[in-house]
């Protein structure tokens, strides 16, 4: 963990337009427990099932030890994502299931607080963590899945520049079920594409 913390946190937060990103904390424990079940319903038909003991803060403390351990073994990196002009915690991103040598590669992941959904934060946030994952922490490519029905999220992986490069069947389980996903890349050579900052998602 020490070599994350001496190496790895001088890049954060990660700035991005109007928002910035940083690894979570024991003092985001009572905004992120509040918004998480502000927005239970929203997420609950995209995310794996919720733990019962989810949004307690025991479970909350052994989530933010793990991150921090996994960004010290080079493992995953998670974020939360804030908002500037107020502080406030509008969801949360990561970088899973790094592999190193040869593949140079890492899964995204994200959730949105439906509060925060479709105003575009998701999108400026996912393009400024993928900065960060190429020129930061050496990724070559970066791999994302999506519901076939998730419109948003499609949306979005498209406006930052991910290609779509295959259909998986029961990837991943989803609400308690096994469900097919769309499969996306997006490689550090890849061209950025410039989006009005009014695009929502």
């Amino acid at each position: 963990m020490a070599i994350f913390s001496v190496i790895g946190r001088r890049d954060l937060p990660i700035k991005g337009e109007g928002l910035y990103l940083r690894a979570s904390e024991m003092r985001d424990y009572v905004e992120w427990a509040e918004l998480r079940e502000k927005s239970r319903s929203f997420l609950t038909p995209w995310e794996p099932l919720w733990p019962i003991d989810d949004l307690t803060r025991a479970s909350f403390r052994y989530r933010v030890r793990r991150h921090a351990e996994e960004m010290a073994r080079d493992e995953a990196y998670s974020f939360f994502i804030f908002r500037d002009e107020d502080d406030a915690l509008m969801g949360g991103l990561s970088f899973g299931h790094v592999r190193r040598g040869v593949s140079q590669a890492a899964t995204l992941g994200y959730w949105m607080g439906e509060p925060y959904a479709g105003k575009g934060h998701m999108t400026r946030a996912v393009r400024a963590a993928c900065a960060y994952a190429f020129e930061k922490r050496g990724f070559h490519r970066i791999e994302a899945a999506c519901l076939p029905t998730n419109e948003p999220s499609k949306r979005l992986l498209e406006r930052v520049g991910f290609k779509q490069e295959g259909y998986a069947r029961s990837y991943l389980n989803i609400n308690g079920q096994w469900r097919d996903h769309l499969l996306y890349a997006l490689l550090e050579t890849d061209p950025q594409p410039i989006n009005p900052p009014s695009a929502a998602a």
